[in-house]
């Protein structure tokens, strides 16, 4: 353990970010752990610029460094030392974010060992029994796992969940180890100023909001095809009525242009000043925190595995996952066993493979049904 001894008192801590959506996220019960172990200790969080706003409001983090994208590794440091730290905690695995604490020389840098950044580190913790490895399957080997007819999906140990990993990391300082949900905060301003920023507030009273994510920035390999997005929708508004945003990045338009194209004549004549539209594409259209606020005012999200569903789950909205080329005992939404979250994962022996792309004929995507997902759905509708 690196716990200091009492001559060595920590008062300044940085947080070192990862550079993912989905794993920024997933830090986030390690970043309370740390906030308990030394909650008189000012923490500020390193991030890249493109996440800052995520830890907006967020109670257990004093000040946020955005680091662009533009910055090489000096200027980095510049940043960090400028902040007179203590401590640096380094989530991510790469040398540049080892190599930037002892570049802006922080007398205590922890992080992951890694044979090519150790030397950057004071204190390298072995990280394999906090985090399940995980490789791509060969072409060959998935081709042998389906010919199996007793081949099944694989599946892991729910405390081989991703949020493991960090927790295991401040443990190594005295934190505790104990598992948490990823916690995002979003004020009641910032959803009222998001509803009626998109009109979503003039919707009628009591209609719940359904948020559609069927982007995924890995690959396609993650991505249940728009069609069955589509279908789902015609389904479920055969039996509640419910009004519907589809959200995403810039390069997931045509994705969400494609469903409400496929679902505009049997929404649109439901469209009235009086009520509001009963479907928006905001794909592209808002900004982290805006994302972050539409969800809060969901009564429930379908998505992909992809960094937005964690979001969705950490800001409280109840998560419909789909998992093909994934497992959701590793990157599920939220905590492991949250009865309010639906993981669903298809039915193909070579799944996981955890590939971008899928060689054969992506049965594990296409044998999540949009009924079994339209029933889920509707449990959630009544749960609530």
């Amino acid at each position: 353990m690196v716990e200091p001894g009492p001559d060595r008192a920590v008062e300044r801590i940085v947080i070192r970010g990862v550079n993912w959506l989905g794993d920024a996220v997933m830090t986030t019960p390690a970043v309370r752990r740390l906030r308990e172990w030394r909650p008189d200790a000012h923490f500020t969080l390193f991030t890249p610029a493109k996440l800052a706003d995520l830890w907006k409001h967020h109670p257990d983090v004093d000040a946020v460094i955005p680091c662009p994208a533009t910055d090489g590794v000096w200027r980095a440091a510049r940043r960090l030392k400028e902040g007179r730290f203590d401590l640096a905690v380094v989530f991510p695995n790469s040398p540049r974010s080892a190599i930037e604490g002892f570049l802006a020389r922080i007398p205590r840098r922890v992080g992951f060992a890694r044979p090519w950044r150790n030397w950057a580190l004071t204190d390298a913790v072995p990280s394999r029994s906090f985090k399940v490895a995980t490789r791509k399957r060969r072409v060959s080997e998935i081709r042998d796992l389906i010919s199996d007819p007793d081949g099944k999906r694989e599946s892991f140990s729910t405390s081989a969940h991703h949020i493991h990993h960090y927790l295991g990391l401040v443990a190594r300082l005295g934190a505790s180890s104990e598992p948490l949900a990823p916690m995002l905060t979003v004020t009641e301003r910032e959803v009222r100023e998001v509803l009626e920023k998109f009109g979503l507030e003039s919707g009628e009273r009591g209609v719940p909001l359904i948020a559609i994510n069927p982007g995924a920035e890995f690959g396609p390999a993650k991505r249940w095809p728009w069609e069955r997005f589509a279908e789902l929708i015609r389904q479920v508004h055969r039996s509640a009525r419910c009004r519907w945003v589809i959200v995403g990045g810039g390069a997931d338009r045509e994705l969400a242009a494609r469903i409400d194209c496929a679902i505009h004549d049997k929404l649109a004549g439901e469209d009235s000043p009086g009520t509001g539209r009963q479907m928006l594409n905001l794909a592209g259209a808002t900004t982290l925190r805006e994302l972050c606020a539409v969800f809060r005012a969901c009564r429930a999200v379908v998505t992909n595995d992809t960094g937005p569903m964690h979001v969705a789950a950490a800001v409280g909205a109840p998560v419909i996952g789909l998992f093909g080329s994934t497992s959701p005992e590793l990157t599920g939404p939220g905590l492991a066993g949250e009865p309010r979250h639906r993981p669903l994962s298809g039915e193909a022996a070579c799944a996981p493979c955890f590939r971008r792309e899928c060689p054969i004929d992506f049965r594990c995507m296409l044998s999540i049904a949009p009924a079994r997902v339209a029933e889920e759905l509707l449990r959630v509708l009544a749960s609530r």
